[in-house]
């Protein structure tokens, strides 16, 4: 259902995102309670480079799958006191529907079996929590949201040109952090412009 945004049915972009989406909420939603009862559990989302970073013609199938990111950052914080750890993959693997699109030498690199390594560790008893790695012909990747430092404009009426002049500053990624939470931009906005009164 690969299609530019512009000539895409929405129903095309419903069908994949509840294909992707919804089928990885409702896997977890069924396997949830037996992981708390249990007090343990691991899941591992199968994300996608078209979510993480786009790809031409995929706007429903990338949607989808960066929302399953989103997905597995709040199942991750939810699940820790239940020891359940949530992470996500993002393979890179020939597939039947690859066949013919790449040279043969390159399909022989992308065995999906060469992505196992990684879905083993996601899996694993002491596999980490809220981790994206990537892999793909034994070569394997960790992909991160981060939040850089930002800085403090106020509100005055000319902050929009001032953002758009000190807009590197903004994007600098010299001491971004990972977020442990979605709280964390709040605390860095509230923390700087309260630190820019004084």
């Amino acid at each position: 259902r690969d299609k530019s945004f512009a000539k895409m049915d929405m129903a095309d972009f419903r069908l994949v995102v509840d294909v992707h989406l919804m089928g990885a909420a409702n896997c977890c939603k069924a396997v949830w309670p037996h992981m708390v009862a249990q007090d343990y559990g691991r899941i591992v989302m199968t994300t996608s480079s078209t979510g993480l970073y786009g790809n031409f013609g995929q706007s429903n199938y990338g949607a989808a799958k960066l929302a399953q990111v989103g997905l597995m950052q709040t199942l991750g914080i939810e699940g820790a006191k239940h020891h359940i750890h949530v992470n996500a993959l993002a393979p890179t693997a020939a597939t039947r529907m690859t066949e013919g699109l790449m040279p043969q030498e390159v399909l022989d690199a992308l065995k999906p079996e060469a992505v196992v390594p990684a879905m083993l560790v996601l899996a694993h008893e002491s596999a980490p929590t809220r981790t994206i790695l990537c892999a793909g012909a034994g070569t394997f990747e960790a992909a991160h949201i981060t939040l850089t430092q930002g800085i403090h404009l106020g509100l005055g009426a000319d902050v929009p040109e001032q953002l758009a002049a000190r807009l590197a500053e903004v994007t600098d990624r010299a001491g971004e952090q990972i977020p442990q939470s979605g709280a964390a931009q709040g605390t860095n906005e509230v923390g700087k412009a309260l630190a820019a009164r004084v």
